[in-house]
């Protein structure tokens, strides 16, 4: 298939600026770098390393992960632009054994050809020590060990936002002020979702909790006496709030019309499958929290890295409690408009994008 219509015929092609495939013979890698739009600021954004099943799905979401950055960089009022990258791992080889140094500092190479167009920084299947090794090719990296002067896992800063936004999504649609008692249904018990678990958990929250790996869900339930749900029936649990913090499109038609939960708040990106599910959740008299809204903890976390006056965690967080502020922007513009939340957000975020006159 030309690459032509792999990419600019993409259903979610939007414009993009720039769309990068980088390969290095020596390592295997076979990468993606989609800068999205750069009106704001150099884009930055994540690398995922997956094992997508073809180039086209890996396209896809490269495109659409990009374009939510652009949209969370820009509500979240920082001069950053929107990009992503993603690695196509081998499927018939372990993570761990795939990902060696040589290939991260060969995905580093590939940064620094785009001349600080894109920073990276870690994502589902790359880590903080991984963008140590890609630190070695490029200047243009975030999200660095506290070792060489970063500010580490941005995941509780991802967490602490995802928090955050779930008190004020609470207060929002149920008038409580307090989560004491409420429960909520957690889909994906890695670091961002172990962590809103504990901060959940200390709050009065009961929780319902789900993930792939039945030993991390066994040590949930001893640990936060949560209720053990099968990761295909996490939508179907009897909770006030449904936290999607796995992978993305979890609403879709095959799970739109299974939620019991009145809130659907959480940290994965692009959880609506298509626009038009936010429509729908809005129709339910569902409150949709617009993922790149609530989610944006991590990004303000490794964006401050850059400060020139240096990482300052109490300013970042700081930064973060703001959170709740946009979200209260985009619940009034919702309802004053008759709009859903994920269209709310897009306004106010494209309105941020557009240059002043």
């Amino acid at each position: 298939m030309p690459i032509g219509v792999c990419v600019f015929g993409a259903p979610d092609f939007d414009g993009h600026e720039q769309v990068v495939f980088a390969a290095d013979r020596q390592t295997g890698l076979k990468a993606i770098i989609a800068i999205h739009d750069t009106s704001r600021g150099p884009a930055l954004g994540g690398c995922r390393l997956w094992p997508y099943v073809s180039e086209d799905e890996a396209v896809r979401d490269v495109l659409r992960l990009s374009r939510a950055m652009t949209y969370k960089a820009a509500l979240a009022g920082l001069s950053l632009g929107g990009g992503k990258s993603v690695i196509l791992a081998d499927p018939d080889i372990p993570r761990e054994a795939f990902k060696t140094p040589d290939l991260m500092r060969a995905m580093g190479r590939a940064v620094e050809r785009l001349h600080g167009r894109y920073i990276v920084a870690e994502d589902v299947g790359t880590s903080v020590e991984d963008m140590g090794w890609v630190r070695r090719e490029t200047a243009w990296v975030a999200g660095l060990p506290v070792a060489v002067g970063g500010s580490g896992d941005p995941s509780p800063a991802t967490a602490y936002g995802v928090f955050r936004g779930i008190v004020a999504a609470v207060h929002h649609r149920l008038r409580r002020n307090t989560l004491e008692g409420l429960t909520v249904a957690v889909q994906g018990l890695g670091h961002v979702g172990w962590d809103l678990c504990r901060r959940l958990v200390a709050a009065g929250a009961s929780l319902f909790v789900s993930d792939i790996r039945p030993e991390v869900v066994a040590r949930a339930v001893g640990e936060f006496h949560a209720t053990p749900v099968a990761a295909d029936a996490i939508v179907d649990a009897p909770a006030e709030v449904f936290a999607p913090c796995a992978l993305g499109a979890v609403i879709n038609d095959h799970t739109i019309g299974r939620l019991k939960a009145v809130i659907v708040a959480g940290s994965a990106n692009n959880q609506l499958a298509e626009p038009r599910h936010g429509q729908t959740l809005a129709e339910r008299g569902i409150l949709y929290v617009p993922d790149y809204a609530i989610n944006v903890g991590g990004l303000i976390n490794v964006a401050a890295e850059r400060d020139p006056a240096g990482y300052d965690r109490d300013r970042t967080f700081a930064a973060i409690e703001r959170i709740p502020d946009t979200l209260a922007a985009i619940f009034q513009e919702a309802e004053h408009a008759g709009i859903p939340t994920s269209v709310a957000a897009d306004r106010l975020a494209e309105a941020r994008l557009r240059p002043a006159v």
